[in-house]
């Protein structure tokens, strides 16, 4: 009975606080709940599910008023992370939606705006979740989060009519290593990939926290930190705006292509590729702002009379399609909220190197051999810089002491 009565108080409580939301948080949040059910399958490539969504972003698209299309391809067996799956030569596509430019002088220069709509499937490889192989990985916010955003930015400048072509891109694949975006810079709609003004991607916008944004990718064009600030005024957000357009997500394959990108994430979570991150823990309100904030920054990059000045950066040997794969295997857990001063892991792979190794959960790991840890990024660092059988001395703070640990690297499988 008492089970019940908290069962339903939950419910109560759920609907009163959707009762209070906005029209457009309304929106986000219906378009986030339908791409996460169970029933799409985590979005895996492949899945009933993921079709399923595509069709579903197309529609929204159309009923927005934009011309939407699919731009099918297939996966190729050499990419790296299919190599060890049945995924080589499976079909999917990309999503494309294009709001044609007014003006003659720059409607040929396209300001695309992106978000991935897969996920991870059933879990298996890329899951922070070790023994969730099997389990629906729903991805409300990675990304269902940022289509949502996409689709009510669909919304948003539908009705008007901007200088430059604007083209929304829901890409599929990212998850596998960014395939439908880097298909997508080898075949650009409508137009060649020169004439990309900007790039902006959502990618995991969903979880709005004391109203930090992170704009990465803002030192991609000189003009961005000062076109950021106007749009933040008065304050919308507390705006981290900084970085070149390297990183894990689609906009590294325009910043490869020399195109000014901006990366919008509202950071890491402790659910991050993990069977829990579910629409309920969703900030709608605030995925309702950061759409709204985008579409403004998008509006004002198709009306800008000038061009962007775009400042390259050289490619890390460890950056996402940097070529260095996925380095090494530990099987160490990492706590995705971040933990100062190294890595602190929640828990490890049963029979992974750090098992052997003795690492257990609440350790932070603070150097892998000559590397210092001060974050996820020196460790993945650390790893690709590492082959399987390699052994190597890992520091770790356990119970305010240090320790060493030796481990033999694994090599890693999908």
């Amino acid at each position: 009975m008492l089970t019940t009565v908290l069962l339903v108080t939950a419910t109560l409580v759920a609907r009163a606080a959707q009762d209070t939301l906005s029209p457009a948080a309304h929106r986000v949040l219906a378009d986030v709940r339908f791409l996460a059910e169970n029933r799409q399958e985590g979005r895996g490539v492949g899945t009933a599910g993921l079709g399923r969504a595509g069709t579903y972003i197309r529609d929204r698209f159309a009923r927005a008023g934009l011309q939407a299309t699919f731009q099918d391809f297939t996966i190729s067996p050499d990419a790296p992370a299919v190599l060890h799956t049945a995924l080589g030569g499976t079909a999917t596509r990309n999503v494309v939606a294009i709001l044609p430019g007014r003006s003659p002088a720059l409607r040929g220069e396209v300001v695309v705006i992106g978000a991935h709509y897969d996920h991870l499937g059933l879990g298996g490889f890329g899951a922070m979740d070790p023994d969730s192989t099997g389990r629906v990985h729903n991805g409300a916010d990675d990304n269902a989060s940022g289509t949502a955003a996409l689709l009510e930015i669909a919304r948003l400048l539908a009705p008007r009519h901007p200088a430059r072509t604007i083209v929304l891109v829901a890409f599929s694949g990212e998850e596998l290593g960014t395939l439908g975006s880097s298909y997508f810079v080898q075949h650009p709609v409508p137009q060649p990939v020169d004439s990309i003004y900007a790039m902006l991607n959502l990618d995991m916008v969903g979880r709005l926290r004391s109203a930090r944004l992170l704009a990465l990718g803002a030192a991609t064009a000189k003009e961005f930190p000062a076109l950021l600030d106007s749009l933040n005024t008065p304050p919308r957000f507390d705006l981290r705006a900084s970085g070149d357009g390297w990183g894990p997500s689609d906009h590294a394959v325009f910043f490869a292509a020399r195109r000014p990108v901006l990366h919008f994430f509202t950071d890491l979570h402790e659910d991050y590729h993990r069977s829990t991150d579910d629409w309920d823990k969703i900030n709608a309100s605030g995925l309702a702002q950061v759409a709204q904030f985008v579409a403004d920054l998008a509006w004002a990059l198709a009306n800008r009379p000038g061009p962007l000045t775009f400042v390259d950066a050289p490619r890390p040997q460890t950056s996402a399609g940097g070529g260095a794969g996925y380095g090494a295997y530990l099987g160490t857990i990492p706590d995705m909220t971040g933990s100062p001063g190294g890595v602190r892991i929640t828990g490890v792979r049963a029979g992974s190197p750090a098992a052997q190794a003795g690492l257990k959960a609440g350790d932070v790991i603070t150097a892998i051999g000559a590397t210092v840890v001060a974050n996820l990024y020196d460790m993945t660092d650390a790893l690709r810089s590492h082959q399987a059988g390699d052994t190597v001395v890992i520091v770790v703070q356990r119970d305010g002491t240090e320790q060493r640990v030796t481990a033999v690297l694994g090599k890693r499988a999908s």
